[in-house]
């Protein structure tokens, strides 16, 4: 009679000085990504977080596993940001400082493209979770901004996502960070409310 095999539980958390070597991996491919590109060598960037490239590889077995922790990281602080901001700013500076983190997150996925795409098409970054959470940030910009009047009450936040998409589509060959700016301020300026005609 064959022996089963064991049922597999929760996975436990890491202990405090794993938890520090992955988030030390996540900062270093973050920057490394950023600077050029997901093909950077491992090697490097074990050696920047300070840990062996075995450690690397306990934590993150392939490359995608480790672009795709990186993506989640960013994607995660993206959103985590959004409470902060509108407790201390107006809802529409509120909005642009967010949309500038949202800027350097989309620089970013260039450099990981296609690794992204790899994870998308297996069915690990499932797409629809990150625009539902790009939509769920926006709506609480654009419902701090209706509440004071700051904001226009009548566009919805699939409309912003898809003008913020709209920018990053059409700026990404320019590499040019004053010109997402100069959008990036010409659509919050449109969020304004209208006067009455």
């Amino acid at each position: 009679m064959a022996a089963l095999e064991p049922t597999p539980g929760p996975q436990r958390p890491l202990r405090a000085h794993a938890q520090r070597n992955r988030d030390k991996l996540i900062a270093v491919a973050r920057s490394a990504f950023a600077a050029s590109d997901d093909t950077v060598p491992l090697e490097n960037i074990a050696r920047e977080a300070g840990v062996g490239i075995g450690t690397l590889y306990r934590h993150f077995p392939t490359r995608e596993a480790l672009v795709e922790a990186v993506y989640a990281a960013e994607l995660d602080e993206l959103s985590a940001c959004v409470p902060d901001l509108l407790e201390r700013l107006p809802p529409q500076v509120a909005l642009r400082a967010w949309m500038e983190r949202y800027a350097a997150f989309a620089v970013m996925k260039h450099g990981m493209a296609d690794a992204l795409r790899a994870g998308q098409a297996a069915g690990r970054i499932p797409t629809a979770t990150t625009r539902e959470r790009i939509t769920t940030a926006i709506t609480a910009f654009l419902d701090a901004g209706a509440a004071t009047g700051a904001l226009r009450a009548d566009v919805g936040p699939e409309q912003v996502t898809m003008m913020i998409l709209g920018i990053f589509l059409a700026t990404a060959a320019l590499d040019t960070p004053e010109q997402i700016g100069r959008l990036l301020d010409l659509l919050v300026d449109a969020l304004h409310p209208q006067p009455a005609r």
